[in-house]
């Protein structure tokens, strides 16, 4: 059980609070690459972190992120013209570039005001922005204090080739903790996913691992499919939200909080460096949606099967046996039961067993890693070597002790 002042320190992520000020020491995804897809197209709504933000991409085609309201009237500059390396405010025709600098404010008369009043304007004009690099078909931003801007993450899926990868995204209506800790439950792939799992998922695990590294954690989970040995299954988080799944293609997640009660969840498919391009044969599960991605709105970020069509739950194909659940993707049966939960759950009702034991290490991580911001401490994940890592599955003697060598990793 987890006391309510530690799940508040946890779950909340709006501007201030600690867990928002944590994930703005990182680089955090804000859309993708094609969404904005040439210079000076049209400008798109990205809320991250609470804060109302509009992505854009200037006429150099360099991506920026700003503040959506403009700061003479609040108008939302989603409606701005993007031109000739700026966003100009449709209302009074005021001008912002890529990095928050107020450029042009045609609407004050000339000869009513000096120069120097014109710049003092501009300077106080200015808007929020937050620096870009564009990774992997996705814009990332750092919205931490300049200062403490780290590197950019050196993640494997991001440095395949465009034909190694395969990405989607869409809103879950919850609190990303509840989407982070779905993601390294191990138990619930017996069950929630029963139907659609791999045979060796059938088993409830028996042992669980967490242990912390400079990155974050490893979570290790071993099966007894009976037999000398154990089936582990090692999975990865690096920090503060992002997943390596021990998956057949390897894939990843980032649960982005859009703010306390809705997450964009980020799913990516993607073959190993050298691996060459995945066939369609490789991606038929992926784009049928039986996988890990959902099948969304045309036009939206929402999917077709959600919380107001109780995920087009076929009771039929449940009680059939070839669905534990009756929805129909994994990513749809998880985004179904961790929204069932609340927008944010109250993890005082909670009754823990043996098989949460992985989540009752990762939220102490969590709380020590904000215990350690506060205190000043090194952040764990900021080195971009540190992300150089894999998940992966093995099978070891029921006597060999669980291990993680972070020697093993290539400096």
């Amino acid at each position: 059980m987890l006391s309510r002042e530690d799940n508040e320190r946890l779950t909340r992520v709006g501007p201030g609070t600690p867990m928002g000020e944590l994930m703005r020491r990182y680089w955090v995804p804000v859309v993708f690459s094609h969404q904005i897809p040439k210079p000076d197209c049209p400008p798109v709504r990205a809320k991250l972190l609470g804060e109302n933000l509009v992505a854009f991409r200037d006429t150099s085609g360099k991506p920026g992120l700003v503040a959506e309201a403009c700061p003479h009237r609040l108008a939302s500059l989603f409606y701005g013209r993007n031109e000739e390396g700026g966003l100009r405010c449709v209302y009074h025709g005021i001008k912002f570039d890529r990095d928050g600098n107020c450029m042009d404010v045609p609407c004050i008369a000339p000869g009513t005001t000096t120069e120097t009043q014109i710049n003092a304007i501009k300077r106080q004009m200015r808007i929020n922005a937050y620096p870009c690099e564009e990774r992997g078909g996705v814009v990332f931003a750092y919205m931490g204090p300049p200062e403490l801007k780290p590197a950019f993450p050196d993640l494997e899926w991001v440095r395949v080739d465009d034909d190694q990868r395969y990405a989607t995204r869409h809103i879950q209506e919850c609190n990303w903790l509840q989407g982070l800790e779905g993601g390294f439950d191990a138990t619930h792939l017996t069950f929630l996913h029963g139907g659609a799992a791999e045979p060796s998922r059938k088993f409830v695990p028996s042992l669980y691992e967490v242990v912390p590294t400079d990155f974050g954690f490893v979570v290790g989970t071993a099966r007894d499919l009976g037999g000398p040995v154990f089936h582990w299954n090692i999975n990865v988080m690096l920090m503060p939200f992002h997943k390596i799944i021990s998956s057949v293609p390897h894939a990843a997640h980032m649960w982005m909080p859009i703010d306390d009660e809705n997450t964009m969840l980020y799913s990516i498919d993607f073959k190993p460096e050298g691996s060459g391009p995945f066939t369609e044969e490789e991606l038929e599960r992926s784009r049928a949606y039986n996988g890990i991605h959902t099948e969304n709105i045309p036009g939206t970020d929402h999917a077709v099967r959600n919380k107001s069509n109780d995920y087009m739950i076929d009771r039929e194909l449940q009680a059939s046996g070839e669905s534990f659940t009756g929805m129909k993707g994994l990513g749809i049966q998880d985004c179904g039961i961790q929204e069932s939960m609340g927008p944010v759950v109250n993890r005082q009702g909670e009754h823990l067993l043996v098989g949460d034991t992985a989540i009752v290490k990762i939220r102490d991580l969590l709380l020590k890693t904000l215990r350690d911001m506060e205190d000043g401490k090194p952040l764990p994940g900021l080195d971009p070597r540190t992300h150089r890592v894999r998940s992966t599955r093995y099978e070891a003697p029921k006597d060999t002790p669980f291990k993680f060598d972070r020697a093993s990793i290539d400096a």
